[in-house]
Parts: structure tokens; sequence; C-alpha cells
């Protein structure tokens, strides 16, 4: 067979997927940044087309979405935020789903600092709480949802640090600003187990679910390639990637 015959088809297989491949811009809470490299990294192999994230606190997305920020799609750190922004018009509401329930978790990046039950709140023998903004990011309200049924937030107030997004309240416990911090498991989730650092995984009961949900905005509205990722993180391979990082589905 001539070489052109052979090279023939593969180019027009390359053609044919390069001019179906579509980029989406994606707006995701910090809490789901390491998942998402990992979902994005998978989804581009497994569809060609190109997810575009960027990670920040779910409040300020939504103060940007509706200021014209042109994203095309949201997967937040709580439901409330999709379900305001459809009812308001900025988003697709038969597209909203839950695509995880977040882990919250008291952390210190000094191992035995933090007991499997959380009495290191109650002792009191630390100078700095981080946690994040309860009004921008749904981490910090579980925080303080937490810290309020056990009878301490008055007590411990005073230490917060708070950080504007749980991404940087990670960073205020990690580099030692704050001996410990509430964050999301799926920052500190390694192989199935808090990797470094000591821990207490806090009970869901003790917090209202912090149900985050997907959207497609209304600039993503005809995008290929956000219909392509909303139906892809309903598929089993996102969903494994998920729960390796602490979610619950």
């Amino acid at each position: 067979m001539h070489p052109n015959r052979l090279i023939a088809p593969v180019l027009s297989l390359l053609f044919s997927v390069s001019a179906h491949a579509a980029e989406v811009s994606v707006a995701v809470a910090a809490n789901f940044t390491a998942p998402m490299k990992a979902i994005a990294a998978e989804f581009a192999l497994d569809t060609g087309h190109v997810a575009k994230p960027a990670f920040g606190a779910t409040g300020k997305f939504y103060a940007q979405i509706k200021n014209g920020a042109p994203f095309q799609m949201l997967l937040s750190a709580d439901d409330e935020t999709p379900a305001k922004l459809a009812m308001e018009g900025y988003a697709d509401p038969a597209s909203r789903f839950t695509y995880a329930i977040g882990t919250l978790v008291l952390w210190s990046a000094q191992p035995g600092f933090v007991d499997g039950k959380g009495d290191v709140l109650n002792k009191g023998q630390f100078n700095k709480l981080a946690l994040a903004n309860p009004k921008l990011a749904p981490y910090g309200k579980a925080a303080i949802e937490v810290l309020t049924g056990m009878g301490l937030l008055d007590t411990l107030a005073p230490k917060f640090v708070q950080g504007e997004n749980i991404a940087q309240t990670w960073q205020f416990a990690s580099t030692g600003n704050a001996e410990l911090g509430f964050v999301a498991l799926s920052q500190v989730m390694k192989d199935g187990k808090i990797g470094s650092g000591s821990g207490w995984i806090v009970p869901a009961k003790l917090h209202t679910p912090i149900r985050q949900d997907a959207v497609i905005l209304a600039a993503g509205k005809g995008n290929p390639a956000a219909e392509a990722l909303m139906k892809y993180l309903k598929s089993d391979k996102a969903k494994t990637i998920i729960k390796a990082y602490g979610y619950d589905l």
C-alpha cells in the first residue's frame, strides 16, 4: 500500500477531532483545585475538548459572573450560588446538579497536634485558628456551625485568622501562621488518608451538608465542551477521582 494512503485517513481523523474540539472556561471552587486538575487532564484525553479552570472563592465568582466575567461553567462550593444564578437568569437551571459533597477537617501541619476527636479546640492551647470567610466560603460557614454547636464560637473567635477562600486558609495552616485550621479534606488527603500533619475529620452531622453544585452559565449555553464536561463529571472515571480526594457523592 502506498504510504500516502495510510497518511490520508490519519490526517482526516486528526482534522475531524480538532474541528470538533472546543474549550470551556470554568470557575471552580478553591477546595476542588486538585481533583479538577486531574479531571481536566482526563477530560482532554478522553474527549478532545479543553477545560480551562480558574480557582477561587465561590462568593467572588458569583459577583464576577453577575458583572460579566466570561465564565461558561461554575463548579461551586455550595448549592445556593448556582441556584441563585439560575433564578436570576445567569445560568441554565436544567443543567444544575450536585457533583460532590465536601468534607471538613480540622488540620494542623504539626504531627500529633490535632487529636482524632477535635478535643484540641476545647483545650485552646493555640494562638491562631484559620478558617475561610463564612460570608464567601461554604467551608468557613460550616466551620462556624461546628464551633457554635460545640459552644466554642465566642471563646475562639479572638483567635480566628480568616482566609478569603479555602486555599488561603490552607496556606495559613500549612505555613504555621495558624497552628491549625478548618480546611477541605481534599487539600490534605493523600492515598486515601491525611497525608501529613494531623487532623480531625469533622463528622458530617455537626454542620449542614456541603453540597457542591455545578451549572452551565449563560455564556456557556450551546458550547459543546461545556455540555461534554457536565456529562463527564457524572462519569465513573470522574467519580473515582472525586472520591479519591475525600468527597462523598
